[in-house]
């Protein structure tokens, strides 16, 4: 099941007013102005989900979902109202929800979620599938208290949440909807509430809510009360009753017997076995003292396996996302190793830093590329722990999407979805490849890497920088969709965080931007500059990494400057690229490419403006580029180097600029 969801704790009931967003989120990265088609269409289609939404209530609860097409600018919607209020609590809400979301909002795609109810529209019409895109925020407030009692209050709440998910999927009678309560204490009782929108099968309602509560149990299993607000489902629960007890009967479920001994039981044989751990450790102190810095390598790396193997189990990072090894299958290795042919060297399709990838072919007929780590790299360990937690969540059409995992022993692999085309850099170095595409796939090309750089650094759950895009590092799917991989480089960003600093230099030497190769600070504005590279490399046919003896200088970022700059663009471009392609589509992209490699991170442009550019043609004017980074610069010689370690076995010597 895929689908969005936004993970947020608070406890006060004022902080939950009706008449006042829980949250809104307007994440397409178009807009559409107010006096075009679009918000003609959009205005009339919220008009429709404001009046009938509420009507639909004594059939189908409170859930009413509509298209509309005048011009050909289609645009969906859907409006859900929670099960227990009434039909003039409904409207009034879907009323607020729908002219609060037209006024400030203006992109194509958006969602709003009240208290009482919840609106949204796209120019997708798959509004029923979704993807995961987990987030924890922390509120900080000072309300929402841990319990006393944790572990039977923890089990009192799943064991609520999840009989109500149960019933709200598979009872028809409940129409998706279900309330209750349980009693963990003489005095203090938990209520529940889940729901589900109506356009989804009553088997993706609970894994949904399943899903839901496995953040629930994750974040606030311990506090007083907690909301996931999704697309496609709802969970909630308090210590106070929130929802109507009269609309729609609540159900009461019972304390499950015997806890309280099971809790003493397993308090008692815990703290034996961490007793009986605590002697056998100490009386081994003094041999562990002994052993090599390898050795506690191990003992880091054996914890990783664990953290990742174990069933069940969440992994939360320190940015606050969220995994568990059940949103990520865990495939045998057995499973693997009949996939590839015990690993044969004619399935095997490439050698990388960390190891070798193989085509594999899954019991059910996916086709899979394994990755498989080296068997005693500790780095490939910290590479795969990277990317699970940051893949295991990401979807998108162009990102490559993680099948499964496999850890067994010394065998570490990721499994990723198969791409039959290869690497971006296998056409566009060499001359006759080149030509087996056109201009149009390469233009999809390029614009589907940046959908994908613009996912991750604005639209997925947490800003994520790359750190690593290259040619190699971008596959080609059937229909030549591109899709960014290799994750293992990348790092989390904070909401507020825009830049960081590392003493550790990781990625490929030509795509690194010079704020991060020179004094390791990188951004977002790498990124783009890694992608600025990439453009001019489709649009040239030339590596960035060569040297061009030309008049329009020695790099290819000086040669594509100095022919920008002498209105010769067209001595840059790729001869057979400017034949067979619209010309102004062509020099506008490199533009566009000059000014992602400008050497002050701040003149670059952001992804959301270049595939605003891109998709905008002549209608969206461009800046004046200024003279990239390193137009004039030169290697050191090898003897006068800096040289940084780098994860994947490179390294980079220091640049000096012009």
């Amino acid at each position: 099941m895929l689908f969005t969801m936004l993970l947020v704790s608070m406890l006060s009931h004022s902080a939950l007013s009706s008449t006042v967003p829980l949250l809104t989120i307007c994440s397409s990265a178009f807009t559409y102005s107010p006096n075009d088609q679009f918000a003609a269409n959009l205005k009339r289609l919220l008009d429709a989900l404001s009046s009938n939404t509420a009507q639909n209530i004594p059939n189908r609860p409170g859930f009413y979902n509509t298209s509309l097409d005048v011009l050909q600018d289609r645009v969906y919607g859907q409006a859900l109202c929670r099960g227990d209020i009434s039909s003039h609590d409904c409207q009034e809400c879907v009323h607020n929800a729908t002219h609060y979301i037209f006024t400030n909002c203006n992109k194509t795609d958006a969602i709003i979620w009240y208290e009482l109810c919840q609106v949204r529209y796209s120019q997708s019409p798959s509004l029923a599938i979704e993807v995961y895109t987990g987030n924890l925020l922390d509120y900080n407030n000072q309300e929402n208290k841990i319990v006393s009692k944790k572990t039977r209050f923890r089990k009192a709440l799943m064991y609520l949440m999840n009989n109500l998910s149960i019933e709200s999927a598979f009872s028809p009678s409940k129409h998706m909807f279900a309330t209750g309560k349980i009693e963990f204490s003489k005095k203090k009782t938990i209520y529940g509430l889940v729901q589900c929108t109506m356009d989804i099968p009553p088997e993706l309602c609970k894994q949904c809510l399943d899903s839901a509560l496995g953040d629930i149990d994750a974040c606030c299993s311990f506090r007083q009360g907690g909301i996931v607000l999704g697309t496609n489902c709802n969970v909630r629960f308090e210590l106070f009753q929130f929802y109507n007890d009269t609309k729609n009967s609540p159900l009461v479920y019972p304390f499950p017997k015997g806890d309280e001994w099971k809790i003493w039981k397993t308090l008692v044989v815990t703290c034996t076995s961490i007793l009986l751990l605590a002697i056998i450790i100490g009386s081994c102190a003094v041999y562990l003292r002994q052993k090599k810095g390898t050795k506690r390598d191990d003992t880091k790396e054996n914890a990783l396996l664990q953290e990742l193997a174990r069933p069940k189990t969440v992994m939360i990072t320190q940015e606050g996302n969220l995994v568990t090894s059940e949103e990520l299958p865990f495939i045998d290795l057995a499973t693997i190793r009949a996939a590839t042919d015990e690993f044969a060297d004619s399935n095997k399709l490439g050698e990388g830093g960390f190891g070798s990838v193989y085509k594999g072919e899954l019991p059910d007929g996916t086709e899979v590329a394994v990755k498989r780590l080296s068997l005693k790299s500790r780095q490939g360990l910290e590479e795969l722990k990277n990317e699970v937690i940051l893949i295991a969540k990401l979807q998108h059409r162009n990102l490559v999407r993680l099948v499964g995992c496999g850890i067994e022993g010394d065998e570490k692999l990721l499994l990723y979805e198969f791409m039959p085309n290869g690497s971006l850099d296998f056409f566009i170095y060499d001359s006759e490849r080149r030509c087996q595409l056109n201009w149009e796939t390469y233009y999809n090309i390029i614009a589907g890497i940046a959908r994908g750089l613009l996912y991750l650094h604005e639209d997925s759950r947490h800003k994520i920088i790359h750190r690593d895009l290259k040619p190699s590092n971008v596959l080609l799917d059937h229909d030549m969709v591109a899709k960014i991989s290799d994750f293992g480089m990348a790092r989390i960003f904070c909401e507020n965080q825009n830049a960081a600093n590392t003493k550790k230099i990781v990625g490929t030497y030509g795509y690194i931007a010079p704020e991060y190769a020179m004094g390791g600070v990188f951004s977002i504005k790498s990124d783009v500059f890694s992608f600025g590279v990439i453009l001019l490399e489709i649009i040239s046919g030339k590596k960035n990494s060569g040297s061009y003896l030309t008049e329009y200088g020695h790099t290819l970022l000086s040669y594509a400057w100095r022919s920008w700059k002498d209105g010769q663009e067209v001595e840059f471009v790729d001869p057979w690229l400017m034949e067979s392609s619209p010309p102004h589509e062509v020099l506008r992209c490199l533009h566009i490419g000059l000014l992602c490699v400008q050497e002050d991170p701040e003149d670059r442009p952001k992804m959301s403006e270049v595939v605003v550019s891109l998709r905008g043609s002549e209608s969206v004017s461009l800046s004046e580029p200024k003279q990239p980074a390193f137009a004039l610069g030169r290697l050191v010689p090898s003897d006068q180097s800096t040289v940084y370690p780098t994860m994947n076995g490179l390294t980079l010597s220091t640049i000096l600029p012009r």
